[in-house]
């Protein structure tokens, strides 16, 4: 039995547990905010379900056994996004324009993105949050000045990721890229290896692979990226399993939790294969319906969270054997909750065509 410690126990260090259960690991989520350490062996794994942690007792601890923590150079790049993207530069892997910000005033920066630029907190941030949308008009506040960086606004068709895999010899693998939709910021649904991307997962693998590759890496890392035309800009990186690879669970022989498990461990990996069609749906800040249990092909996970706006308190993996019959089961689902599941519905229905 190898025994794996993740840094922090929200509900991806619980299903990287439960995905460990058949592989004979024991699996370890720890609380950042314990008050008791736990004794870290020689022989530990030390891995993350989050790449940004604040400095507790549990985190100092941790650190201090560096040499057993898988990617913790590259988490440390990648939890700034300003080293996270010099690292895309220095690759040329294409992405967003961007320039750090340090006492810029929005009219010069309105100069060099145009009229309309992102900002975004060097660190922290996610579902939307730590960052602002700005125009020339904009007074930036001293709050995002030397700790955050701009980003030209890009007019995407889609945005889609890829959740790939590398395990300690070298070897690299890859689920099919997935589509996603977010509103304010927030991942609401994801599709599965839809037809219309397919001639893109060469180009996303190839951008993945360089990144795998240039940080010796072991485990899941997670790439999106906004589609361009035929071409794939990145937008963010995960060093760690990601909420658009939860469709796995039931659209994969093995999970992405799995795969990044047996990779950390050393446990031999192999091309996953996709099982069916699958459409995930996130849980944001609803309450738990029993009536989901009952739809055919789906597959609930709740996370056991108080229910408050825009938490994420749990998702649906609805499986089917083709896409046209993802569309009943989805608006079954759909269509029974509150706003913004309409537009989700509105975006599953365009995607199928229906």
């Amino acid at each position: 039995m190898s025994r794996i410690v993740v840094l922090g126990d929200g509900q991806l260090g619980k299903m990287l547990k439960h995905a460990g259960m058949p592989l004979n690991h024991d699996v370890l989520p720890q609380n950042l905010d314990s008050e008791s350490l736990i004794a870290i062996s020689p022989n530990d794994i030390l891995t993350v379900e989050r790449e940004h942690w604040p400095t507790t007792a549990v985190t100092d601890h941790l650190e201090d056994h560096a040499s057993q923590f898988a990617n913790l150079d590259a988490i440390r790049v990648m939890n700034d996004r300003k080293t996270q993207k010099a690292t895309l530069d220095h690759l040329n892997i294409s992405t967003a324009p961007w320039a750090p910000i340090d006492q810029q005033p929005a009219t010069e920066l309105a100069q060099q993105f145009g009229q309309r630029f992102l900002l975004k907190k060097r660190s922290g941030g996610y579902d939307g949050r730590g960052q602002m949308w700005c125009t020339a008009e904009t007074i930036i506040d001293a709050e995002w000045q030397g700790t955050s960086i701009a980003e030209a606004a890009i007019g995407f068709e889609e945005e889609v990721s890829l959740v790939g895999m590398r395990d300690a010899t070298g070897n690299v693998f890859f689920y099919p890229l997935a589509t996603n939709l977010h509103i304010d910021g927030q991942l609401m649904a994801t599709f599965a290896d839809l037809p219309k991307y397919r001639s893109l997962q060469s180009q996303a693998e190839e951008m993945l692979t360089k990144l795998l590759e240039h940080f010796d890496y072991r485990g899941v890392l997670a790439m999106e990226c906004f589609v361009v035309g035929e071409q794939l800009l990145v937008n963010e990186l995960a060093p760690r399993v990601h909420n658009s690879g939860h469709w796995t669970q039931a659209g994969a022989h093995f999970s992405q939790f799995e795969a990044h498990l047996r990779a950390v461990s050393g446990t031999p990996l192999s091309q996953p294969k996709t099982v069916g069609n699958t459409l995930m749906i996130n849980l944001v800040g609803v309450d738990l319906d029993p009536a989901w249990y009952a739809v055919s092909g789906s597959q609930v996970w709740w996370y056991g969270k108080e229910v408050r706006t825009a938490r994420k308190v749990g998702h649906i993996n609805i499986n089917a054997d083709d896409f046209s019959n993802l569309a009943d089961p989805a608006s079954t689902i759909l269509s029974t909750m509150p706003k913004p599941y309409d537009e989700v519905l509105d975006w599953v229905k365009e995607l199928l065509a229906i």
